[in-house]
């Protein structure tokens, strides 16, 4: 998917088609190698943007977010270019009309909140 994604210029084929898609390079939390997933985000204006920690609805978090809470600065590939940003978790008031979106907009999030019982993160993505 990652070679795909940078071959069109971050437009993504197949069932992500038409998907907001980025991807996401963090440094693992214990391996300190770089790791790239793709990811679905949601544009929250000012250069800032929201991805989900959802893992298809898992029991747990995804790898990928536990590197990011340990090391907090991250790139994203956005189309064809690249930013660093700074990502904190989002809580509250903060989280929900964020998450409430996401899931009006790609109903298959609300399914993934329902196949677990832990809160799906959603972590904002600040430039720096």
């Amino acid at each position: 998917m990652v070679q795909e994604f940078r071959a069109n210029a971050g437009k993504p084929g197949g069932p992500f088609a038409g998907s907001p898609l980025l991807l996401l390079h963090t440094i693992g939390a214990r391996s300190g190698r770089e790791r790239i997933n793709p990811l679905m985000y949601q544009d929250l204006g000012y250069d800032r943007v929201a991805v989900f920690a959802s893992a298809n609805g898992s029991p747990t978090h995804p790898d990928w977010y536990h590197n990011l809470v340990a090391n907090p600065t991250v790139i994203a590939e956005i189309g064809t270019e690249a930013r660093r940003f700074r990502a904190h978790t989002a809580t509250g008031e903060e989280r929900e009309p964020i998450w409430s979106r996401q899931k009006q907009g790609s109903p298959g999030f609300a399914g993934f909140e329902a196949r677990t019982d832990r809160q799906i993160p959603v972590v904002i993505l600040e430039p720096i």
